[in-house]
């Protein structure tokens, strides 16, 4: 049996065109959504692909009426295939139940595939050629000479958090453990404490408990490439500011040339499986998630800034 699926994006479309066309070939049922293509969650769609059965096709008026992207498109046709459904385009003479309408199809799904290797290579053959030339990325690291003695100041009072010193001082809290952490923080010689009368050795509880790990700094650069899932999305530029301002801010992200995908984080860890959690649960999949959002896909490559064989 012949399912038929037309799509309008506003009410003031009319989806007489489609709904004749499909008639004419024979559909015994058409679905319909007003709908935005970018919008993936349509019910007309959702009731068309419920309703097809083994040995029927999905037809559609135009390529661009059923998948949001191209990527989306060859997507929801492999699953057509996978359950032994056929799909068919009028427009474009597209028909996966015949032998030259599957060519047709797998030719756009190779191009699509094709096109993200091409620019896979180029970003990787960039980043080869800047290390070459010495080039990491970054800036020089700059401190706030003000806030970090804040930040010492504070520190001496045990009564205070970490989370309400940083409200005080302004800052974050990698922030503030890079500044708590930094050499002026040392403690003075025990000889010094104990002849200030400030901590005995009979007195001190605290040497029998266990302690945590100290918290570290890691800088990392970030190389972060947002695109569009095809030529008919135009997301990227939303959602790299939105990685922007929902995943590195809270790294204290630098951006060393606005014009470029490069960023300067830096990351509190205390133990390398919280570092690795940090970087693909926080950053790299919160980039993921976000792109897909947009319609888009993320190419990523973060390197430490002190050690430049450490890759993720």
């Amino acid at each position: 049996m012949l399912i038929g699926y037309a799509r309008v994006s506003t009410i003031d479309q009319s989806l007489n065109l489609q709904k004749d066309a499909l008639l004419l070939v024979g559909c015994k049922l058409i679905f319909t959504d007003i709908a935005s293509g970018a919008k993936a969650q349509r019910l007309g769609l959702a009731e068309a692909l419920e309703h097809c059965r083994s040995g029927d096709t999905l037809v559609v008026w135009k390529l661009d009426r059923l998948g949001r992207s191209l990527s989306h498109l060859i997507e929801t046709v492999h699953a057509l295939v996978a359950r032994d459904i056929g799909f068919m385009s009028l427009q474009e003479s597209i028909d996966t139940t015949t032998s030259s309408g599957k060519l047709i199809f797998h030719l756009f799904a190779s191009l699509a595939e094709f096109e993200r290797d091409i620019i896979r290579e180029r970003t990787n053959a960039g980043l080869s050629a800047a290390r070459t030339r010495g080039r990491k990325g970054g800036r020089p690291k700059g401190v706030d000479e003000k806030k970090k003695k804040a930040v010492l100041a504070l520190k001496k009072d045990r009564e205070r958090s970490v989370k309400e010193i940083c409200e005080i001082v302004g800052i974050s809290r990698n922030t503030y453990y890079k500044y708590a952490n930094s050499k002026e923080t040392l403690a003075p010689p025990q000889s010094t404490i104990e002849q200030q009368g400030i901590l005995k050795p009979e007195n001190n509880l605290s040497s029998h408990l266990p302690t945590s790990p100290c918290p570290r700094i890691l800088k990392v650069r970030l190389w972060l490439r947002v695109e569009n899932n095809s030529k008919f999305v135009r997301g990227k530029s939303r959602a790299q500011a939105e990685i922007e301002r929902c995943v590195l801010s809270h790294f204290d992200m630098e951006k060393p040339n606005k014009s470029r995908c490069e960023y300067v984080l830096s990351i509190s860890y205390a133990t390398e499986q919280e570092l690795d959690r940090t970087i693909y649960s926080e950053i790299l999949a919160e980039a993921e998630n976000i792109a897909d959002l947009y319609h888009c896909f993320v190419e990523c490559d973060i390197t430490s800034l002190d050690s430049p064989e450490r890759r993720w």
